[in-house]
């Protein structure tokens, strides 16, 4: 049986990726490509890497592209990657792109400039017009990030309808952040050929039943083979058990996911899971947990782990 997202630009499981972090505070490049390629053996199909939770507006621009260049070396393929290419202007945002693009990634996810609040919708179009003409590729493909809790800057659908109209073919999706379904469910009823990729784990499955693509998340670090299982086999009512049964887990990872600040616990999980204590470092002004989180953290870890396995 044939996924009905099979024909949109891009679908699947991506996960928006953490970033290893060295005690100088510079990216843990072998630590990173590891992950990576742990991840694709998960049951990811990509990897949106420096993005929110890969902590992207805490490095400088040479250190993420670096941090690509690096993943690429050591073996995943840049058509797997999705990574986050934004910046406050114009000009380090195509510097960004065009780095990214020039190394062959499936497409860059573009976050508006969300430093000044209350911008118009006139305003949004300006700045990604002028990043896309200033890549000036036509192999250029871009994701919109919408998530307004964080950015405070949000997407409309008709700042979204415009770009579509003036970039066909390098406007291809965006992921939304916003927590809210029915702002996904709007954004994929309202433009066909278009990916809508669900920003949060419980919101894929059904995202997926309104027309969406997949999903970018977080707690695909820790879960792409329940998402996988989800995204493979949602529009199979024979299969309807196995999905219920997956989206479960997923919900029951994500709510351990936001025990705490998301960022840092999530990559207190990742330290337990790729036995690797340097995980747990996160970049100012974000703050790691403390021992009594980690230990409460780890240990519902556990048995998470040993009801995945029942």
């Amino acid at each position: 049986m044939t996924n009905p997202t099979s024909n949109l630009p891009i679908s699947g499981v991506f996960c928006a990726s953490a970033t290893p972090i060295l005690e100088d505070g510079t990216p843990d490049h072998s630590a990173f490509a590891a992950h990576c390629h742990a991840l694709l053996q998960d049951g990811c199909d990509g990897i949106a890497l420096l993005g929110t939770t890969g902590e992207a507006n805490s490095f400088s621009i040479a250190q993420r592209q670096a941090l690509l260049e690096q993943v690429i070396a050591a073996g995943i393929d840049p058509q797997r990657l999705l990574p986050g290419t934004s910046q406050t202007n114009v000009a380090d945002t195509v510097t960004l792109m065009r780095h990214a693009v020039e190394a062959g990634v499936k497409a860059t996810v573009v976050l508006p400039p969300f430093y000044y609040k209350g911008v118009s919708d006139e305003g949004l179009f300006r700045f990604y017009a002028e990043a896309i003409e200033g890549v000036g590729r036509d192999d250029l493909r871009v994701v919109l990030y919408h998530i307004p809790p964080i950015a405070q800057v949000g997407l409309s659908l008709e700042l979204v309808g415009r770009l579509l109209e003036a970039f066909p073919g390098i406007v291809v999706g965006i992921k939304d952040s916003s927590g809210k379904l029915d702002s996904m469910q709007a954004f994929a009823s309202s433009f066909a050929n278009f990916s809508v990729l669900a920003g949060a784990d419980p919101f894929m499955l059904p995202l997926l039943r309104s027309g969406g693509a997949g999903c970018i998340t977080s707690s695909s670090n820790l879960i792409g083979k329940h998402l996988r299982v989800v995204f493979d086999h949602w529009h199979d009512p024979a299969e309807a058990a196995r999905v219920d049964k997956a989206q479960e887990r997923i919900n029951a990872w994500r709510d351990l996911s936001n025990a705490y600040v998301q960022l840092p616990t999530i990559k207190a999980m990742l330290a337990r899971r790729r036995n690797h204590p340097g995980w747990t470092r996160v970049r100012p002004p974000l703050v790691e947990l403390g021992q009594a989180e980690l230990d409460k953290v780890w240990s519902q870890m556990a048995e998470l782990e040993a009801q995945d396995n029942v």
